[in-house]
């Protein structure tokens, strides 16, 4: 008889069940892991209270930064889709991934060195490439040739503008008008300006997507339709 072999199964039979795949956690590292959070919460004033409550901060703060904000309305510029005081949610991840800002998106900028040293909403009405006119004999702005029909969103009894302009807006830039004509200072009173008024695409933080406050006037913006009737021209983006 091979009393080896009968030693080893022997060895082998008195091993616990299951032996080889116990992990290690109950090992001095894997305790001290499962240690961690009762003592952070015996640190913090307020226990796992004050520890979920910094956890929710820290996870708005980061959507703040990367991904939404809210926008308070600062004047009657976008009137009388936006009025004074109304909060919008601007997308800040619309134009972060190859797309850029289309004809008729209303979009949130930094106006620093182009408006003036502040944080603007206006709409796009001209993007890179495009040759925007006022007026036609009709009093309507022309984008590529094509008439825009305004009416669904400019203010009411305003013209689209009194002061005329004829511009090709340079590769990379915008071409931005406020709703309220009348109470708007946009593109059209920066046109003798650096930039001509043109603000760069860099320089959008992102979309307003809809009225979030007050409740009363909640509201998603839409593309009017009548910028998708526009034609592109070279160079032209949307």
């Amino acid at each position: 008889m091979d009393t080896e072999a009968q030693h080893t199964e022997r060895d082998r039979s008195s091993r616990p069940a299951g032996s080889e795949e116990t992990s290690d956690t109950g090992g001095p590292e894997g305790r001290s892991r499962f240690a961690l959070l009762p003592r952070i919460t015996a640190w913090l004033p307020g226990g796992r209270f004050t520890l979920a409550l910094l956890v929710c901060l820290s996870s708005l703060l980061l959507v703040n930064v990367f991904v939404a904000q809210p926008f308070q309305i600062p004047s009657g510029s976008m009137e009388q889709g936006l009025r004074v005081g109304d909060r919008v949610l601007v997308n800040k991840l619309a134009y972060r991934f190859g797309a850029d800002p289309q004809r008729g998106d209303v979009v949130v900028f930094d106006g620093t060195g182009y408006f003036g040293d502040a944080d603007y909403i206006k709409r796009v009405v001209g993007v890179g490439g495009d040759h925007v006119v006022c007026c036609d004999r009709e009093g309507r702005i022309e984008v590529n040739g094509r008439p825009v029909d305004e009416s669904a969103f400019l203010y009411p009894g305003d013209r689209p503008s009194t002061v005329p302009f004829d511009v090709v807006v340079p590769g990379g830039r915008l071409f931005l008008l406020g709703d309220h004509r009348s109470a708007s200072s946009d593109s059209r009173d920066h046109l003798g300006s650096p930039g001509g008024g043109m603000v760069p695409v860099t320089a959008v933080i992102g979309r307003a997507e809809s009225v979030v406050w007050p409740v009363g006037h909640l509201t998603r913006l839409e593309r009017p339709a009548a910028y998708a009737r526009v034609p592109a021209s070279g160079g032209a983006h949307g």
